[in-house]
């Protein structure tokens, strides 16, 4: 069961769309799979290409690309190292199909991060500049360092960032990472503004008595184990003290229903009620969702807002996480990043396809 109903709402995080103001094109909330990278972009028009590593190991280099969609803005090209025992600082040499990479300052060091395991470089513009320019003829980069080599691949690399040019509207123009041209950067649509949503703590709101709170989850879970209904499975044992009720103020109440458990992904359901029985309860309308089920979800009174963390398989390498306020009128999205397909990437390295500046009023 965990794999249809995981599926489903796999599908309606990633497939919705949002219209995007200031004269953007839509924003497609979903990654984009170029052979061996992936790249999307976020509602600013911020987009991110990452090299896909694929297997799954404690040992793995890939490089991460990132532009915001600003005119002007340079191109940030990363290349990241993960294994263990990392020095704090070390020299690496890269070759584009056995042909030595040059850099433009002399050899190139990266730096761990404070546990050994973390280690990134950050090249210069005149480096990702030619690295970029480099990569459209190799097919693969190779990292050394000292007692270990990694492998990059290249293949889809250009199309990816052609992709990125694409939707920044840069094609054409002197700032193309690919495809150049002679039109100057102002022809260059500007990017829409960050949203500003105010999330409703509510924390301070007295919460039901416990038959009030009984009497709706019961409510609802009588109408969740009717014959017609598939939302959530039936199983009575595995929900004991899993449901919940928070007050949003002093009318309305948001129940969170225990849904489905797996191995690694648990699944919640959503109403908002008005009154003291089942009888008033509306699911929520999350944006973007085809129903009110989120997965790995959670409820915060004092941030106002719902963080959910779907997983696609159990280590943790692909899947969405994302975040819904409370505003005092419905639920409204703040965040959303993903990764498809699984291909040994960690959430910190997801793409971000949604965000927000997220003020939160007591």
């Amino acid at each position: 069961m965990e794999h249809g109903r995981l599926n489903r709402f796999a599908l309606a995080v990633i497939g919705g769309l949002l219209a995007l103001p200031s004269g953007g094109r839509a924003a497609d909330l979903s990654t984009r799979v170029f052979r061996d990278w992936v790249a999307g972009c976020d509602n600013l028009r911020q987009c991110t290409a990452l090299s896909m590593p694929g297997d799954i190991s404690d040992s793995i280099a890939y490089l991460r690309l990132e532009r915001s969609g600003a005119a002007t803005a340079a191109a940030k090209l990363t290349l990241n190292i993960r294994d263990k025992k990392l020095p704090k600082e070390f020299p690496i040499d890269l070759s584009l199909d056995g042909a030595p990479f040059a850099p433009a300052a002399g050899r190139l060091a990266a730096s761990a991060s404070s546990d050994g395991e973390v280690g990134d470089l950050d090249l210069s513009a005149a480096d990702a500049k030619a690295l970029i320019a480099a990569a459209r003829k190799a097919t693969k980069l190779e990292i050394k360092r000292a007692g270990a080599t990694y492998t990059l691949s290249l293949a889809g690399a250009v199309a990816a960032l052609l992709w990125l040019d694409e939707q920044q509207g840069r094609i054409g123009t002197v700032t193309a990472l690919i495809r150049k041209g002679e039109a100057p950067a102002s022809r260059i649509p500007a990017p829409p503004v960050l949203p500003v949503i105010t999330a409703r703590a509510t924390n301070a709101q007295p919460a039901p008595d416990a038959k009030t709170a009984k009497t709706l989850t019961d409510g609802i879970r009588r109408q969740l184990d009717a014959p017609a209904s598939d939302l959530c499975e039936k199983d009575r044992e595995v929900r004991v003290g899993n449901d919940k009720v928070w007050p949003l103020d002093g009318k309305r109440v948001l129940i969170g229903m225990y849904c489905h458990g797996g191995a690694y992904n648990v699944t919640r359901a959503y109403w908002i009620a008005t009154g003291p029985t089942a009888a008033s309860a509306k699911p929520v309308v999350f944006p973007g969702q085809r129903d009110n089920v989120l997965v790995n979800s959670e409820y915060d009174p004092e941030a106002g807002d719902v963080d959910f963390f779907l997983k696609d398989r159990g280590i943790g390498d692909c899947g969405s996480a994302g975040s819904y306020a409370w505003t005092g009128a419905g639920f409204v999205r703040t965040r959303l990043t993903a990764m498809r397909p699984c291909a040994g990437l960690p959430p910190d390295e997801w793409v971000s396809l949604f965000r927000s500046d997220v003020k939160v009023a007591k």
